[in-house]
């Protein structure tokens, strides 16, 4: 849809598909209260009162329903919103929804909700992109640090920022167009400015690499060679039996993944066992596979058995792992009396659970001893795509600054360097930008 379409009215279910105590409706747009007004047995609104009754179809009830009216401008959108809670029934939530687009609304598309409250300015993309954050957060450390983006403040430090160039493209201008009554800024003036700017750039930029792991996680594969627990450890550390388990070595065939809640999403891998030669051709198949998720994982599980030490062949998978971040899991220390000390290794019980929580905690601080509270900025690949579009052309303003080049040139990047911040917070921003940003937000929000 065209930002620049007239907008009509749209209706979307805002709760998770599925049975539950209460399903939500909502409506937004110039015939909300119209189309409430014809299917509620309760329609005399006020602000920030809700009002109790029914949904009707011909007389009909269909379900005793809360309507909550919110007036624009003061609504999630900046339109007039109508939000129905009724019973969280499939076919009760649907035949609701079925009877607001047949009095006149249209289905909304996904994240519509939310790209008309950022066209409405009740919010900038970044605070939009926060909406779509918190959503889709697989930690709940993420989601904690994704609430800031959505109070603002990755809104007002870009702003800041902005308000310092705009400062120096202010006075640069001036001298430019009025060069009898003001003069242009001085040089030393200017490389202080562009390099204090891009300090403060730098310092949103500091925690790029924070961010993605917050929002991307990390791999963590567990390996090693057959029937030495790597399923069993797999289970442990999840706290749940998700692979089967044999004393059978190479029940292990293809590649598990679950997602394993650390502070910030480890994606938890379990592989077949590595050996030179499998029985058959799935199980040399799934080795192959074994190997590829050792090539990706950013962390690796080397785990052997504890009750007969390492032999030649840990010792061969050992080798594989000379470039990669890696601990040594001496697995089934329940069954010796004293295992043998490895440095880099901890010693776990997978069947007793002895170790685990030792294991988890060094998980943690090896890949993702991360505080939230520290973390200043959260941003996005987009974002920060567009802050280092910015203090590129500040560089080059900077370096034509520190030659004294003509200050009409330098304003060029200058000006550059604001438009890259304006694609960050959306005021400038092309169709196809905003619709592949709304494109993963869930239909209803």
């Amino acid at each position: 849809m065209n930002i620049l379409d007239e907008f009509d009215t749209i209706a979307a279910v805002a709760t998770p598909v599925g049975s539950g105590g209460v399903g939500v409706i909502r409506i937004s747009g110039d015939k909300s209260f119209e189309i409430i007004q014809k299917i509620f047995t309760n329609p005399n609104f006020e602000p920030r009162k809700f009002n109790h009754g029914w949904i009707t179809e011909n007389g009909r009830n269909i379900d005793e329903v809360i309507v909550l009216p919110f007036f624009a401008p003061n609504s999630y959108t900046g339109e007039n919103v109508i939000e129905i809670q009724c019973h969280g029934g499939i076919n009760v939530v649907k035949n609701i929804l079925n009877l607001v687009l047949k009095n006149g609304a249209r289905m909304a598309e996904r994240g519509e909700f939310t790209k008309r409250a950022f066209l409405n300015k009740r919010m900038d993309l970044s605070q939009a992109e926060a909406v779509a954050d918190i959503i889709h957060a697989k930690t709940s450390e993420f989601a904690k640090v994704s609430v800031k983006n959505l109070s603002g403040v990755l809104k007002e430090g870009i702003n800041d920022i902005r308000n310092q160039i705009f400062e120096v493209l202010s006075k640069i201008t001036a001298g430019i167009d009025f060069p009898e009554d003001v003069r242009e800024p001085d040089y030393d003036y200017l490389t202080d400015s562009f390099t204090k700017i891009i300090g403060s750039i730098d310092s949103v930029l500091s925690g790029a690499e924070t961010s993605n792991i917050f929002r991307q996680g990390i791999s963590v594969a567990i390996i090693g060679k057959p029937n030495v627990g790597k399923s069993s450890l797999f289970n442990a550390l999840l706290s749940l039996e998700r692979a089967i388990v044999t004393d059978i070595a190479g029940t292990t065939r293809d590649v598990l993944r679950e997602t394993l809640d650390l502070g910030v999403p480890v994606t938890l891998v379990d592989t077949a066992g590595i050996r030179e030669e499998g029985e058959n051709k799935v199980e040399k198949i799934g080795i192959e596979y074994s190997k590829q998720s050792l090539d990706e994982a950013d962390l690796v599980l080397f785990v052997y058995d504890a009750s007969q030490g390492m032999n030649d062949e840990d010792k061969e998978i050992l080798d594989l792992l000379k470039s990669k971040k890696y601990l040594m899991i001496a697995n089934k220390s329940d069954l010796t009396v004293k295992s043998e000390e490895r440095e880099n290794t901890i010693q776990v019980s997978a069947l007793t659970g002895d170790g685990i929580d030792k294991l988890r905690k060094k998980i943690t601080s090896l890949v993702c001893d991360i505080n939230p509270e520290n973390v200043e900025f959260i941003t996005n690949t987009r974002q920060q795509e567009c802050l280092k579009k910015a203090r590129n052309s500040l560089e080059q303003a900077l370096l034509a600054s520190q030659v004294r080049e003509l200050q009409d040139l330098i304003s060029i990047d200058v000006k550059s360097a604001l438009l890259a911040l304006d694609e960050l917070t959306g005021e400038l921003i092309t169709d196809d930008i905003l619709n592949n940003i709304f494109d993963n937000f869930c239909i209803g929000k």
